[in-house]
């Protein structure tokens, strides 16, 4: 089941089911968030209260304007936040990792110590908290462009680079209990060259606008997930593409473990609060020599998640406030 969130054609807002014929409206709820809210306190699952509520008009995907698949009225009750160094990669990326990672720890840079952390303790049994994964908070739902909106670069950046990833989508019950709502594909977006000047840099490069959606996969994730990341050039012709790949079969940690040492934190467990939480990647464009330009565009597409994300790059002006002191 694909959930989507959108506005009309006169500006409303509506929530549906993504199907062949077209997007099947849901009645009696605007949002994902109140569909989600509805399912937790009915003791309902979200698919078949969805699937219930789904009526019989059908609109045409191309005259909607896309939302992103699950946000909160106030901005401020969306954390944004994801985690890194958890993907494999290919057969041969994973050769050269393991034996990167392999003899002296101590001979290791810092991040290939946590990558051997979670290769090694990543995928602990059922019940049990595997290796703690490297963490980071990107902002609010502030930062969150749908398809089709910009993803927002401040001028002070150094780069703007696209990291194809697929995200959890949380909404935590009045009871303090985070519920996962569904997954969706996404751009993490990143500064990369702010964090290769220094790895304490990450914090800094991590502060940037994310791309999420269209659609909503409600219940598990499939083991293995195929994609495609690209790169437009303002001419509208591809200039960069690559392969990638994601889903359990090719991470080093589960995604149960990944969600519990989020979710261990009281501050995370507020309830009404959304949470979006991207899982990591292992292909960029940037890896390959690429920088993205104002106006480029980013489209990343994985078949099991419907349509494909497009995001172009835009750069904002900064505005800096001196502190005043009282």
């Amino acid at each position: 089941m694909l959930l989507v969130q959108f506005k009309n054609s006169a500006g409303e807002r509506a929530v549906g089911l993504l199907e062949q014929a077209g997007i099947r409206v849901i009645e009696g709820y605007k949002t994902t968030y109140a569909l989600a809210q509805a399912a937790i306190r009915g003791g309902k699952s979200l698919a078949a209260l969805a699937d219930a509520s789904a009526g019989g008009a059908i609109v045409d995907p191309s005259t909607v304007t896309w939302l992103p698949p699950l946000d909160h009225e106030d901005s401020a009750h969306c954390y944004v936040t994801g985690t890194g160094l958890t993907h494999l990669g290919s057969a041969d990326a994973r050769d050269a990792m393991h034996k990167k990672i392999g003899g002296d720890v101590e001979s290791l840079s810092d991040s290939m110590k946590m990558f051997r952390l979670g290769v090694e303790g990543g995928k602990p049994a059922a019940g049990a908290a595997g290796a703690q994964p490297e963490w980071f908070y990107k902002g609010d739902g502030s930062i969150v462009a749908a398809s089709g909106q910009a993803l927002r670069m401040p001028d002070f950046a150094l780069d703007g680079g696209e990291e194809p990833e697929i995200a959890g989508l949380y909404v935590i019950g009045d009871d303090g209990q985070p519920y996962r709502v569904g997954f969706a594909i996404g751009n993490e977006f990143s500064d990369h060259v702010t964090e290769r000047q220094n790895y304490l840099y990450l914090a800094h490069s991590k502060l940037r606008s994310c791309g999420v959606g269209p659609a909503l996969l409600v219940g598990e994730l499939p083991g293995h997930v195929e994609g495609v990341s690209r790169v437009y050039g303002k001419d509208g012709k591809l200039r960069w593409e690559k392969p990638f790949v994601s889903g359990e079969q090719n991470m080093s940690h589960t995604i149960a473990n990944l969600e519990h040492h989020h979710f261990k934190y009281g501050l995370f467990k507020r309830p009404g609060d959304v949470h979006i939480h991207f899982f990591g990647t292992a292909t960029l464009s940037f890896a390959d020599g690429i920088s993205v330009e104002p106006g480029e565009i980013f489209e990343i597409e994985a078949p099991v998640f419907g349509p494909a994300l497009r995001n172009p790059l835009a750069v904002v002006e900064t505005s800096y406030a001196k502190v005043k002191p009282l």
